[in-house]
């Protein structure tokens, strides 16, 4: 896992969030927390990160030997990062949809027409999914680069015609408090427009917390972080997990730290190809 962290963080992107996780605590429930930190297509392995509380120390020590894009929510934890340092922050547009969702009753018209300008963004992303990422940068300039142009103007003229504290205006708010993050996707090819790999990898944490409960302690919660990490970047690479576990298991007493890396879930997948291929070619 720790091999999988710095892999990670030697990539040029990392997706990251965090939800709750209940832990026993002497006589009550507290609530802990679960990150996870998704590395690029580079370095593709989850590795996931438990702490007793959700303060900004914890994301900013992770990252803390990082330089490159960090997409993530909008939590306040994460600023201290983007102020002068080597780590760029990426917004999601995902948040920013759910924001004009959330606020369609109080503010109808605009939210619906900010729904509709965010769909032509992902419309485009539609249309460069299969593209290599040279041709996905030029779509993104060519098209997406004008609609955010039309959409900023649009969205400081907007704001005007709304109470300060209405849902509408927060939701627009959120959108201008973010914009240069949000806007910054369409700088390369390899960035994406939001954050739902990383919120995906938080799904199964969430039907896990209706079957488990709670941790048992905190040494409990960095248990499951470690195991989420194996499991989780075993299916992101469609492996059987039990059986790389097995393997993993059987083979880590006698491999040398130098060799470690045989064993991430890459390396193991393309090594058991390799020798199931040789096997089938020598009976």
């Amino acid at each position: 896992v720790n091999l999988m962290r710095r892999r990670i963080l030697s990539g040029k992107v990392i997706h990251s969030d965090d939800t709750t996780v209940p832990v026993q605590d002497v006589g009550k429930t507290k609530v802990g927390r679960l990150w996870t930190y998704l590395g690029d297509l580079t370095n593709p392995y989850i590795v996931f990160e438990y702490t007793p509380d959700r303060k900004k120390e914890h994301p900013q020590a992770w990252l803390k030997e990082y330089g490159g894009y960090l997409q993530v929510d909008a939590y306040g934890g994460y600023d201290g990062l983007f102020i002068g340092g080597d780590i760029i922050e990426v917004a999601c547009w995902a948040h920013a949809r759910r924001k004009f969702y959330d606020a369609r009753d109080s503010a109808p018209a605009i939210c619906n027409e900010a729904l509709r300008r965010i769909g032509q963004l992902y419309e485009v992303e539609r249309e460069a999914k299969e593209l290599s990422e040279a041709e996905r940068l030029k779509l993104r300039q060519s098209r997406s680069v004008p609609l955010l142009e039309e959409m900023g103007i649009w969205l400081k003229q907007t704001m005007g015609q709304l109470l300060p504290k209405s849902q509408g205006a927060q939701a627009i708010g959120y959108s201008l408090n973010q914009w240069e993050a949000l806007k910054r996707y369409t700088e390369t090819g390899y960035l994406s427009i939001d954050n739902n790999s990383a919120e995906r990898e938080l799904r199964p944490v969430a039907v896990g917390r209706k079957n488990w409960l709670f941790a048992g302690s905190d040494a409990g919660g960095e248990t499951a972080a470690m195991l989420y990490s194996l499991v989780r970047s075993a299916i992101r690479h469609e492996l059987n997990v039990e059986h790389y576990l097995r393997s993993v298991l059987a083979h880590l007493p006698g491999t040398k730290l130098s060799e470690l890396h045989h064993l991430l879930p890459d390396e193991w997948k393309r090594d058991l190809a390799a020798e199931t291929s040789s096997a089938a070619a020598n009976p």
